[in-house]
C-alpha cells in the first residue's frame, strides 16, 4: 500500500480574512484525494490560537468547529527543522507530529505575507505557495507597484501615505489634484479582498475613506481610478510558470468590488471566458506570467487586470499570492474550465510544493 502524503492544512488566522479562510479550506478539504493524502488540519483563531481540529470537517465553514472542544488539540508549529512538523499538546505533554508538506488555506495579514512561510522555511517544511519575498512583496501593493513598473509592466499611478507622516487632508487633496485627479481609490497597502478600500470622487470624501484605510494598516495607497472590464489570470507553476488557458472577467453589480461581493453576498457576475478581444486576452496572460516572474512567485497567483476600453492595453492592478479557493473563486474556476478538476489542480499545488522544498534542501544539503 503507497504511503499517503501527510498535509498539515492551516486556515483561519488573525486577519480581517477569516471567514473567508474557512469558506476556501472547506472546499481544499472537499476535493483532496484521500487516496493519496492524509489531511491534518489545524484552525488559528482570530485571537492566534493553533488548535488541531480531529471533528467534522463540515463545522469549519461557519466557524463552529471553534466550539467542538472534544475534537481541539492545542499545537504549533515548530520551527525546528529536526520536528518537521508540529507539536501537539497530549496528555503526556508535547508529541510531535510529522508533516510532509503544509497547504497555507490562509488570506491576508498573517497568512500570505511573508511570516507563516518564514516559520515554514525555519521548520524545513515544504509548503503551497509563494516564498517569504514574494509573499511579502505582493501583499505590499506600493512595493509590488514599484518592482513592476521597474519591469516595464503598467500598473496604475498612486500617491502613498504613511500614517506616521500623513500631512493632513488639505495637503492630500492638493496632492491628489495635482498628481492623479478624482476620483481616486483609498486601499490600505497590506490588506487583501477589498477591506477598507473606499472610493473617494471628492475632498469631502477623503477623511472616511483615509479612516476606514489607516483602520486596516499604516500605510495606504492613493490610487488613480482606471476604466476597462475587471479581469483575472491564474498562474500556476514554480521555474516554467504557466497562465491558464482563459482569461475571467468580474462584473460587480456594486460600485465597488468589494469583500462582501467577492465572497459573501453573490452581488458579482463572474464570465470565463472574459468578454474581451483573443489579442488582449493573450496580452493579459502573457503580463501575468511576467508578473509573476518578476516578483519571484512560485506555486500559485492569481493576477487581476483592467482590459482597458480600447480593446488591446491592458494595466495590472494586483496580485495575488493565496488567492480564494472557495465555491465561486476565479482562481479554481479558470483551471476547471480548461480541463482540470478540483483535486487534480490540488495535486498540482502539492506536487509544485514538495518539489521546491526539495530544491531548497539540495541547495542547503540536507539531503546529503
Amino acid at each position: 500500500m503507497t504511503k499517503k502524503t501527510i498535509v498539515a492544512v492551516l486556515f483561519g488566522g488573525v486577519s480581517s480574512e477569516h471567514e473567508v479562510s474557512r469558506l476556501s479550506v472547506s472546499s481544499v478539504l472537499a476535493n483532496l484525494d484521500r487516496e493519496k493524502y492524509e489531511a491534518v488540519p489545524v484552525g488559528i483563531t482570530k485571537d492566534g490560537r493553533w488548535l488541531r481540529f480531529d471533528g467534522e470537517e463540515r463545522l469549519i465553514a461557519d466557524g463552529s468547529w471553534e466550539k467542538d472542544a472534544p475534537h481541539l488539540t492545542p499545537c504549533i508549529l515548530s520551527p525546528d527543522a529536526a520536528h518537521h512538523g508540529l507539536l501537539v499538546l497530549g496528555e503526556a505533554g508535547w508529541e510531535i507530529v510529522r508533516v510532509d508538506v503544509v497547504f497555507p488555506v490562509l488570506h491576508g495579514r498573517g497568512g500570505e505575507d511573508g511570516t507563516v512561510q518564514g516559520l515554514l522555511d525555519l521548520a524545513g517544511i515544504p509548503y503551497v505557495g509563494c516564498g517569504v519575498a514574494a509573499s511579502a512583496n505582493c501583499m505590499d501593493k506600493d512595493i509590488a507597484k514599484t518592482l513592476l513598473a521597474a519591469a516595464g509592466i503598467p500598473v496604475a499611478r498612486w500617491i502613498t501615505v504613511e500614517a506616521r507622516e500623513f500631512g493632513g487632508i488639505e495637503e492630500l487633496d492638493a496632492r491628489i489634484r495635482k498628481e492623479l485627479g478624482y476620483p481616486v481609490f483609498i486601499k490600505p497597502a497590506r490588506a487583501g479582498s477589498s477591506v477598507g478600500v473606499s472610493k473617494a470622487s471628492c475632498r469631502e470624501d477623503l477623511r472616511p475613506a483615509m479612516y476606514a484605510a489607516f483602520k486596516e494598516d499604516g500605510k495606504v495607497i492613493v490610487e488613480e481610478t482606471l476604466t476597462g472590464a475587471e479581469v483575472e489570470s491564474a498562474v500556476l507553476g514554480n521555474s516554467d510558470p504557466q497562465a491558464a488557458p482563459a482569461v475571467g472577467e468580474i462584473v460587480p453589480k456594486r460600485e465597488l468590488y468589494d469583500y462582501e461581493g467577492k465572497y459573501l453576498d453573490g452581488s458579482t457576475d463572474l464570465y470565463i471566458p472574459a468578454r474581451i478581444p483573443d489579442g488582449q486576452a493573450s496580452l493579459i496572460r502573457e503580463t501575468a506570467v511576467r508578473a509573476y516572474t518578476a516578483l519571484g512567485c512560485t506555486g500559485l497567483s492569481r493576477v487581476d487586470f483592467f482590459a482597458c476600453p480600447d480593446g488591446k492595453s491592458v494595466v495590472l492592478n494586483e496580485l495575488n499570492t493565496l488567492p480564494g479557493f472557495t465555491s465561486i473563486s476565479m482562481y479554481p474556476k479558470l483551471f476547471l474550465q480548461a480541463g482540470m478538476t478540483y483535486p487534480q489542480l490540488l495535486d498540482r499545488l502539492i506536487a509544485l510544493a514538495l518539489e521546491r522544498g526539495k530544491d531548497r534542501a539540495s541547495l542547503s544539503g540536507q539531503d546529503r
